[in-house]
């Protein structure tokens, strides 16, 4: 690949073993090995066919692309030819029928794809990785990226221009965040989510007698909460005593929300939620504590690696606007109060060593937000090379000005110029104002491109064949994962096809461009002027056939949701009702609501805080809340529909039935 002036290289020519369906190893077929380095693993030696028969890929100049033998009695096969025998397993007009997409347009679309070269790309996310099958979608997806070969080419695919580190981790950097209180006690055992880990490698395995597991272990994925709640009423891999909630409303987001509300209100299944929001919320008001939060305009974030710029970029959010929430005095403090400000008064309340006053050092405190996210901007004004030569310029005295100007509004207890420089010292303080003035680091759009190729590249290698999936068993199922690409319906945890074609609709859900799922409700200047309530979007051709005109309101009904109504918990149940709206961008027998509406709490409805009642605005709670309607799974029974392999929830896998709701 290096001498054809590629960047990155792909499996295509690695042998499968077709008897076992992982790669080829040399030994299997009796290559020489070199033996491993003393402490390091034992690398793998994959081989290609070359024109001089089986070679290890690390000594091969090319290999065949198909290739379909037998090899010391062990029958291979390229994977590449496994991938083409699997696209070849339908024919063209069984794909245009199972996507309902004319074979003739699936062929133009091909054709327009592979004859530009490299100069075309797919991107893609929510829309075919939300499903049952969402992995193996991406997977296809990327497929067709990887054999025209984009990756790092101007006009293809760009895998973004990466960060600066942030938290200390390069050598020289002032403050390494990431070993910042020695002797820690540090996690162990299963996570709650099951994510990241095996379920034969637990002892649950031996415990439960083997397959099938309870609910679904994940392996692969990361980042998953929406099992959290319902994993707790089966306390499965264990029960727990206390749930924290930042940044998350299961109650109002994960699909089949109803069950995770039944759950919530059982203080015998989880006897103590504490939640950390900027508003009584719909699940945060579930809770037993809620800690006041910062909104985006008040607080402070350091996101990391953004991957949209295709030049290396760190955005860096500053506080803007005064706290709303109450001035709080913590160990003798005055700070806001907050997330940070919370975990921090724990921290230091517990004893744990690198908080509080001179935690990080002589004369460096650890007692407040900015004391750690002031670290985190000289981190970046430092740069990550060790001897500092890709640091930023020290801000002028002019520019110190403008720093300070800019935030005379702030009070005392969140700009205090003094204690600002004291938690990064003053050697560091003028490069770290450079960085605050900018609201992060960002390197120039003159270093996006090198010439024909991206200037900051991937540079690996790319699987169509992905081995370790193709290893690991299904934790319900027990039988092995697919390596490649290939079509599924939409599954249940337990491998079972879902059927309900008894609901003629299928629901797709999404969000307004103005909305980020609930947490947008009390923006009115968006909701009043642009959307006061969502609509159950609908094509032309269904409203003609179900008599309905614009505006009707129609209850919707699903298998997990048969009575078309959720109970809420505190005496209210919420309708599945909402008006219609014929559009003729939809394809006919699909159903469109957007997931920005409908919140119960946030205050929509009024709440007394302190004896003092604050009371509730309607406009909160407008249109119609979905995800109550969306598919549990039959085999978990709390739990939505999900994909196994890479955990994401399906949003796009309910079939509802929609009736004229009569006033």
């Amino acid at each position: 690949a290096k001498k054809d002036g590629e960047t990155t290289s792909i499996d295509a020519t690695h042998l499968v073993r077709t008897d076992q369906m992982i790669l080829l190893r040399a030994e299997d077929i009796g290559l020489q090995v070199p033996a491993p380095e003393q402490g390091k693993p034992k690398p793998d030696y994959f081989v290609v066919m070359s024109p001089n028969g089986p070679q290890r890929h690390d000594q091969a100049d090319a290999g065949d692309l198909e290739v379909n033998t037998t090899l010391q009695g062990i029958p291979v096969k390229s994977v590449f030819t496994l991938l083409k025998e699997r696209a070849q397993e339908k024919t063209l007009e069984q794909y245009a029928e199972v996507s309902g997409i004319p074979a003739q347009t699936i062929a133009e679309v091909a054709w327009e794809f592979t004859n530009h070269g490299k100069k075309a790309a797919i991107d893609m996310y929510r829309g075919p990785a939300k499903h049952t099958n969402g992995f193996y979608a991406v997977q296809a997806i990327n497929s067709l990226n990887i054999l025209i070969g984009n990756m790092d080419w101007r006009g293809g695919l760009a895998d973004g221009g990466g960060a600066w580190d942030d938290l200390g981790g390069k050598e020289g950097q002032p403050f390494p965040l990431g070993k910042l209180h020695p002797g820690k006690t540090k996690s162990f055992g299963v996570t709650f989510s099951r994510e990241g880990w095996r379920y034969e490698e637990s002892t649950l395995f031996e415990r439960d007698g083997g397959y099938p597991a309870r609910r679904p272990w994940y392996p692969f994925a990361f980042n998953m909460w929406h099992d959290l709640i319902p994993s707790a009423e089966a306390g499965y891999p264990y029960p727990i005593k206390m749930l924290w909630l930042n940044m998350a409303t299961p109650a109002y987001s994960v699909p089949g929300a109803g069950e995770q509300l039944r759950i919530l209100r059982d203080p015998k299944i989880i006897p103590l939620v504490i939640s950390t929001d900027i508003v009584i919320g719909d699940t945060s008001m579930y809770s037993d504590y809620v800690f006041p939060d910062l909104s985006y305009l008040e607080q402070w974030a350091s996101p990391g690696d953004v991957p949209q710029p295709a030049t290396k970029s760190t955005p860096f959010r500053q506080p803007a606007a005064p706290p709303v929430p109450e001035i709080v005095t913590i160990d003798g403090e005055e700070l806001p109060m907050s997330l940070e400000a919370t975990m921090l008064a724990l921290a230091q309340r517990l004893g744990l060593p690198g908080f509080g006053k001179d935690g990080f050092g002589a004369g460096v405190d650890l007692k407040r937000p900015e004391d750690f996210y002031l670290k985190v901007a000289a981190n970046l004004a430092f740069g990550d090379k060790a001897d500092g030569s890709d640091g930023v310029p020290e801000a002028s005295d002019e520019e110190l000005q403008v720093f300070r100007a800019a935030r005379r509004h702030l009070p005392p207890a969140m700009y205090d110029d003094a204690k600002w420089q004291r938690a990064t010292g003053a050697q560091f303080w003028r490069k770290t104002v450079y960085v605050l003035n900018r609201g992060g680091r960002f390197e120039h759009f003159s270093k996006i491109y090198d010439g024909d190729y991206m200037a900051h590249r991937f540079g690996g290698t790319f699987h169509l064949f992905i081995e370790r999936v193709a290893k690991q068993k299904h934790s319900v199922t027990g039988q092995r994962f697919d390596g490649l690409p290939h079509y599924d319906p939409p599954l249940f945890s337990n491998g079972r096809a879902v059927d309900d074609q008894a609901f003629p609709f299928q629901l797709i859900t999404f969000k307004e461009i103005f909305g980020t799922q609930s947490r947008t409700p009390g923006t009115y200047w968006a909701k009043l002027s642009l959307l006061p309530e969502n609509f159950v979007l609908m094509n032309r051709a269904d409203t003609r056939r179900l008599g309905l005109e614009e505006g009707d309101r129609v209850r919707l009904s699903s298998a997990s949701l048969p009575q078309g109504a959720s109970d809420l918990g505190n005496g209210q149940q919420r309708e599945m009702v909402g008006k219609v709206k014929p559009i003729e961008g939809l394809r006919p027998g699909v159903i469109a609501v957007s997931q920005s509406f409908g919140n119960w709490a946030y205050g929509a409805q009024a709440v007394e805080v302190d004896r003092i009642l604050v009371p509730g605005d309607s406009r909160r709670s407008t249109g119609l809340q979905i995800n109550p309607l969306l598919r549990l799974d039959d085999h978990t029974r709390t739990g939505p529909l999900g994909d196994a392999i890479g955990g994401s929830v399906s949003f796009y896998d309910t079939r509802v039935n929609v009736t004229r709701a009569y006033a």
